[in-house]
């Protein structure tokens, strides 16, 4: 029997508010040797690979420059949504952002804090940037909310001609998600909160498992 300790180099100090349990796995990353023989492919820092795999619940596609995942929170997307972009470089070390654990229950704990406070009905969404498999550029959408519908059903609504709608289904999440992020913006904007008032349906409560589409209908895996 073997007992190994490892002290974790350059803790910060800290402060209220602060997630230990994030500061811990975050501060130092071993990569395994599949991150090794997955960064040689795509041309990454193996930590940084080594990160993608811990959030993943499998590797899709890669290419240099890009790993193509799905989520453990279920969704496709590039790197598994870790970013370096607006993230504080501190104490000379490489530091990165990972997704929320749950992001549908912290939309849900900030929506019953402003909820208690502001005594009015709202909604929460939490928003990512993804690209898109036919087109160019990332567009922000809803990865977590609380308060209100992820989709929209609109079958059997009559559109101007009286042609009943059999397969629409509105992804609104997804829409006031790319409206807020415009005004947030992807470079040194610092608007992380968009105030919404006019949302065109009704509120209800809603998750992101709404706007993933199952594995049985998609074409592409």
């Amino acid at each position: 029997m073997t007992l190994t300790l490892i002290p974790l180099p350059r803790i910060p100090f800290i402060k209220p508010g602060d997630d230990l349990v994030r500061v811990i796995l975050t501060k130092t990353v071993t990569p395994s040797t599949q991150a090794v023989e997955l960064a040689e492919r795509s041309e990454k820092d193996p930590r940084m690979v080594e990160l993608i795999l811990r959030e993943s619940k499998s590797v899709l596609r890669s290419r240099p420059g890009t790993i193509i995942v799905e989520h453990h929170l279920g969704f496709v997307c590039a790197n598994a949504g870790i970013d370096q972009s607006n993230v504080n470089q501190e104490n000379d070390g490489d530091w990165v952002l990972l997704l929320p654990l749950n992001p549908d229950e912290t939309a849900a704990n900030i929506r019953r804090r402003l909820e208690k406070i502001s005594d009015a009905r709202l909604g929460v969404l939490i928003i990512d940037s993804h690209g898109r498999a036919w087109r160019l550029g990332t567009a922000g959408v809803a990865i977590g909310l609380s308060g209100l519908p992820g989709l929209v059903d609109l079958r059997g609504e009559k559109d101007l001609f009286g042609y009943q709608l059999r397969i629409s289904e509105v992804g609104a999440a997804d829409e006031l998600a790319s409206a807020a992020s415009l005004l947030m913006g992807q470079a040194a904007e610092s608007k992380p909160v968009i105030l919404v008032r006019g949302f065109p349906y009704p509120l209800r409560e809603g998750n992101l498992n709404e706007l993933i589409r199952p594995k049985e209908q998609d074409l592409f895996r």
